[in-house]
């Protein structure tokens, strides 16, 4: 899997993966218990009488939490990794992230591990003679913990039923879409960007998923080299090595100086995977997958592509308001320095419309639901997408009011 190139791709590849938060939980236990145990023979706390009163006794409790939080640990990664496989195999595998980006799931693992990890620490700076003072604090500290793990597992189970119900993950794929919406270009912003001639074209030196560009560090390319660019993949297109991934055009009244390929390459982040974000077309996939795997002779359960299609149709009402997005970049007087497109109306029908219909032949219950759809987006969309919509409207003759 290729790395992300830019510092804003980077930083959001380590926000968005599993092992940060129980990485910061278990640094902070072990900061923390090296602090306290340095810090104990300076203080007087009243803890007495809730540890034990000497150091064997806060060895044998210390030795418990140890083990008891090596066990929590593995029975969240094998209930965690259960419930990864039944997704992948009942829904689609591409709900896997919508479980590793899950904070509640990250923090009850860091909570088990911090814990191990502080008592481990105050079990090394315990004193090896009896007569020795006892770093209370500390143990009073691991004893807390322990009582707070116990409360963070039950609610763990409460919240891995709840997250595997098939429309928490539909909703949770539409919340994911509509954050994406949000952070298109204004529908007032002018679409249509005329550009001057091909210069130069940057090739891809790798194959993937095109996950990330960073648009204004292409203009800022730009505006050096006195030229426009342009991606020529969409976020979420597969990319071959060798093929277009930017062509550079001649700005208004200037001459383009050479484009460095691998300035511009970096702008562009490519993996083995869609990710969410500015890949709009993401999440219709992962509807459309559900729907269809549901729609399957193994599976024929028709109320969950129903949900599916109901969430689609959610997504495809706020998109049929708006033209087809185009991600511009421009200097201060207007310039366009940077532009890339995005998964237009047109596919997104064909995705969730065309596909589901494919297999939904003999559901009538889902082909009467995505009529009604179709005939919902025409009545709200703009003429820009008119042409799409009405190619998908069934015939006069086939109305029938869905109860």
């Amino acid at each position: 899997m290729s790395r992300p190139r830019t510092v804003s791709a980077r930083l959001a590849a380590i926000r968005d993966s599993f092992w940060l938060v129980p990485a910061i939980f278990s640094i902070g236990a072990v900061t923390t218990a090296i602090g306290l145990s340095a810090l104990e023979l300076q203080l007087n706390l009243p803890v007495g009488g809730i540890v034990p009163s000497g150091p064997a006794g806060a060895r044998s409790l210390l030795s418990s939490i140890i083990t008891a939080m090596i066990s929590f640990t593995a029975l969240v990664f094998s209930i965690t990794v259960v419930a990864l496989q039944l997704a992948s195999s009942q829904y689609s595998p591409r709900v896997l992230r919508t479980f590793l980006q899950d904070r509640i799931i990250q923090a009850a693992l860091g909570t088990f591990v911090a814990t191990f990890l502080f008592a481990m620490v105050v079990l090394a700076a315990l004193p090896a003679q009896e007569d020795q003072r006892l770093p209370e604090l500390s143990l009073t500290v691991s004893i807390a913990l322990v009582l707070t793990s116990s409360a963070t597992f039950i609610y763990y189970l409460h919240h891995i039923t709840t997250v595997m119900r098939v429309s928490h993950i539909i909703g949770s794929i539409g919340a994911q879409t509509r954050r994406s919406i949000a952070h298109l270009p204004p529908p007032a912003e002018p679409q249509a960007v005329v550009l001057g001639g091909v210069t130069q074209t940057v090739p891809a030196t790798e194959s993937g998923m095109v996950n990330n560009v960073d648009l204004a560090l292409l203009a800022r390319l730009g505006r050096e080299h006195d030229c426009a660019i342009t991606v020529v993949p969409i976020p979420g297109d597969f990319v071959v090595a060798g093929a277009p991934l930017l062509r550079v055009h001649q700005a208004t009244g200037g001459t383009p100086r050479p484009l460095p390929a691998d300035r511009a390459e970096q702008c562009v982040t490519i993996g083995v995977e869609r990710i969410p974000g500015q890949d709009l077309g993401f999440g219709f996939r992962q509807l459309a997958d559900i729907a269809e795997r549901a729609l399957s002779p193994a599976v024929n359960d028709v109320t969950t592509a129903v949900r599916a299609v109901q969430e689609a149709h959610d997504l495809l009402r706020r998109l049929a308001t708006r033209p087809d997005p185009t991600h511009v970049a421009r200097d201060d007087d207007g310039t366009v320095r940077a532009r890339m497109s995005n998964i237009s109306y047109d596919t997104l029908l064909a995705t969730i419309i065309d596909d589901i219909r494919l297999v939904a032949g003999q559901q009538p219950r889902v082909m009467r639901l995505l009529d009604a759809v179709v005939r919902d987006l025409a009545s709200v969309a703009l003429p820009v997408h008119r042409a799409a919509i009405e190619r998908r409207l069934p015939p006069p003759a086939d109305y029938r009011h869905d109860n």
